[in-house]
């Protein structure tokens, strides 16, 4: 689902690009950094009013950013910065101070959406973070102090990082970046030279100078859909408790998996999909749907929506031997895992 199903024609999703005069291919060095500049600060003033500060309050006062996607007050941010608020309250570009609401929060991909009714609200669009490419220009916006936005440039450092949620989640396609990220700035977006959103701010590396990670795009829209739809992330859950275990050699070799190592089943949940399917304590699972498990992270992958009450094959080896067992994953009950 596409964050621009949820609005009818499109409505509030497809904004005219920010920037459209291609640039000349030979320039003398000044006139160099003045196009860079006049695109930074001409996406920036543009953007920049989509662009809210973000004021929380649960017991202390706390805050973030965040950045308008529909003109009907949809806001989207990190979960980190609004999951369990007592209060939101939201500043927008134009000083104006307004109370928000939270829709949806996702702790596992580290996004939430907010609403807030504030009239005449600046909105931007999501690009597509399949196109991005290293190396590209990335520019980061927040507003960590009320509307001081703050704005830093540089470039698409490395793509396909992985990195985890507060919740201990995997989250894929993260985004790293040079452009640096102030404190307060997470939720805020990171741009493309058009004024397209490619990324949302979530983390810094404190020990290392210049590295700092945003949630791809296509996740966030993704993500943003289904919570301004249900409030929530569905996902599929099968009922164990495991951690990666080494396959010794010579049975990997004799059954020709594919991977060093699987899933060591620990613990079996009663009445789980698991326990239903006659999973042991002591089985290793080397594949999901024919796709090689090396890791819990690789079962997270998979145990996704559409998977919910789909009969699935799970290859597991038992002692030495391997089977398939079938197992019909269910929708994860809200505080569970694997």
């Amino acid at each position: 689902m596409k964050l621009r199903e949820i609005y009818e024609n499109g409505r509030g999703i497809d904004p005219a690009p920010l920037v459209t005069q291609p640039r000349p291919s030979l320039l003398e060095d000044e006139e160099l950094l003045d196009a860079y500049s006049q695109t930074i600060t001409g996406v920036a003033e543009k953007v920049g009013q989509a662009v809210v500060n973000i004021r929380v309050r649960r017991g202390q006062e706390s805050g973030g950013s965040g950045f308008i996607v529909a003109p009907d007050g949809y806001i989207v941010t990190n979960s980190h910065v609004v999951h369990g608020a007592e209060r939101i309250d939201v500043t927008l570009a134009d000083a104006r101070v307004a109370p928000a609401r939270l829709v949806g929060d996702d702790p596992e991909s580290d996004l939430a959406v907010i609403r807030t009714d504030a009239p005449n609200l600046a909105f931007i669009r999501f690009g597509d973070s399949r196109k991005l490419r290293v190396g590209q220009i990335a520019i980061a916006l927040g507003s960590p102090f009320g509307f001081q936005q703050t704005v830093t440039a540089g470039v698409v450092s490395a793509l396909g990082r992985s990195m985890r949620s507060q919740s201990g989640r995997l989250i894929d396609n993260i985004i790293q970046t040079d452009a640096a990220l102030n404190p307060g700035n997470s939720g805020g977006p990171l741009v493309n030279s058009r004024g397209e959103v490619i990324g949302v701010n979530t983390a810094i590396i404190q020990s290392a100078q210049g590295i700092c990670f945003a949630i791809a795009s296509n996740t966030a829209e993704l993500v943003a859909a289904w919570l301004i739809k249900d409030g929530f992330i569905r996902r599929s859950w099968i009922g164990i408790m495991g951690q990666t275990a080494a396959i010794h050699a010579r049975i990997a070799r004799y059954h020709r998996i594919k991977t060093a190592q699987g899933i060591l089943v620990l613990g079996i949940e009663p009445g789980s999909p698991a326990a239903e399917a006659q999973l042991l304590e002591g089985d290793i699972l080397v594949a999901f749907q024919g796709e090689p498990l090396a890791s819990i992270d690789d079962l997270q992958r998979r145990l996704v929506a559409k998977e919910i009450g789909v009969e699935c094959a799970v290859t597991i080896l038992r002692r030495t031997e391997l089977h398939e067992l079938k197992i019909r994953p269910r929708e994860t009950p809200r505080g569970k895992g694997n």
